[in-house]
C-alpha cells in the first residue's frame, strides 16, 4: 500500500434470500472464453430474487438480490470486467461476490451490458449503464432499500461505469449532458481510475488493445472524447471512493486529486502478489483481507 499526496481532506486508510415469485427466466449468459475468468467454487451463487430489465436488447438485464430480514438494506450497485469486449464476460462471474454480500445483509444489483461486438462502446455501453442505474428507483420503490447508502462497484473494465455514473457530463458527453447518479460511494476492483490516463496499463493487463475500440478512436484521434469522461474534466460526487487493487497500480496522484476533487475521501488498498480475480473470489486470501474495509464502505461506515 502507499500514501498518495493529496490534501488533508482525503483520507488514505490502510486498511438465504427471502422466499419470492419465481424470477423471470434471464437471457442466455455470454459464456466466458478467458480461462482465468473464473469464480469461487467453494460459493455458488443464490438464484436472484428477481431479474430486472432496463433495455429490451439481450443483455439489458440485472440480478436483484436481497438479504433476509426486514431491512433497509444498503444496495451494491455492480457492474462486471471483461476489457469492454463481448465474449470475454458476463454478470455471471459476479454472482458469487453479490451473493456473498447478500449473505452479509447488502442488497446486489448484478448487471450485464453491451460491450463492442454487440452494441457497446461509446456510446452504446454508457446509455446501458445510464438506463441499468434507473433500475435504483424500481428496487427502492417496491423492497426496503436505504438510498442513502448506494455503492457503485466496478470490476476491471467495470472501474468506468462505477466512477462515471457518479459524475455528471457536459453536452460532449457520451450521452450528452447529464446529472450524476445520487451514490454515496464507490469500489474500484483492479480497475482505472481514468481510463485515458492509464490506457497503457490497462490494454497491458487485457493483452490486447481494449481501450480504443471501446472509445472508438485513439486518444490522438479524439482527444475530445477521453476529456469528456475523465474525472479531471467533471469529479464524481461521492463521498468515499475505495480503490482495491491487485494487477493494477493505484491510478496516478493528479488522477487522485481529480477523483477527490468532488469531496469524496480516498481509499487505496494494494494487493502485491495477488492476482485480478483473488480480491473479488470469497474464499480467497486477498478477498478476505479486504471484506472489511469494503463492507465499511457498503454499509456507510467509512
Amino acid at each position: 500500500m502507499r500514501r498518495a499526496p493529496l490534501a488533508a481532506a482525503v483520507l488514505i486508510a490502510v486498511a438465504c434470500a427471502p422466499a419470492m415469485s419465481a424470477p423471470e427466466e434471464a437471457p442466455p449468459a455470454v459464456q466466458p472464453n478467458h480461462a482465468s475468468f473464473g469464480t469461487d467454487a467453494n460459493l455458488a451463487a443464490s438464484a436472484p430474487d428477481a431479474i430486472l430489465r432496463y433495455a429490451d436488447h439481450p443483455r439489458g438485464f440485472a440480478e436483484l438480490r436481497l438479504p433476509q430480514g426486514q431491512g433497509p438494506f444498503p444496495l451494491a450497485v455492480i457492474f462486471h470486467g471483461g476489457c469492454w469486449k463481448t465474449g470475454i464476460a458476463s454478470q455471471a462471474y459476479m454472482a458469487p461476490l453479490a451473493t456473498r454480500w447478500q449473505q452479509l445483509g447488502i442488497a446486489t444489483l448484478n448487471v450485464d451490458y453491451r460491450e463492442v461486438g454487440d452494441g457497446g462502446g461509446w456510446p452504446g455501453s454508457f446509455a446501458d449503464w445510464a438506463a441499468a442505474a434507473r433500475l435504483i428507483d424500481e428496487v427502492a420503490a417496491k423492497h426496503p432499500i436505504d438510498t442513502a447508502r448506494i455503492t457503485l462497484v466496478g470490476h476491471s473494465a467495470g472501474a468506468l461505469p462505477a466512477i462515471w455514473l457518479a459524475r455528471g457530463d457536459g453536452a460532449d458527453g457520451p450521452l450528452g449532458a447529464r446529472a450524476p447518479l445520487a451514490a454515496r460511494a464507490a469500489i474500484v476492483l483492479d480497475g482505472p481510475g481514468d481510463v485515458g490516463a492509464e490506457q497503457g496499463a490497462f490494454d497491458a493487463l487485457c493483452q490486447f488493445s481494449a481501450v480504443t475500440p471501446f472509445m472508438g478512436a485513439a486518444p490522438a484521434a479524439a482527444p475530445a472524447r477521453y476529456e469528456a469522461i475523465s474525472p479531471a474534466t467533471h469529479a464524481p460526487q461521492l463521498a468515499h471512493i475505495l480503490f482495491v487493487q491487485a494487477r493494477l497500480p493505484a491510478p496516478a496522484s493528479a488522477t487522485q486529486a481529480a477523483l477527490a476533487a468532488g469531496g469524496a475521501a480516498l481509499t487505496i488498498r494494494a494487493n502485491p502478489g495477488a492476482s485480478h480475480f483473488a480480491i473479488l473470489t470469497p474464499a480467497s486470501p486477498a478477498y478476505i483481507a479486504n471484506e472489511p474495509a469494503m463492507l465499511a464502505v457498503l454499509k456507510g461506515e467509512m
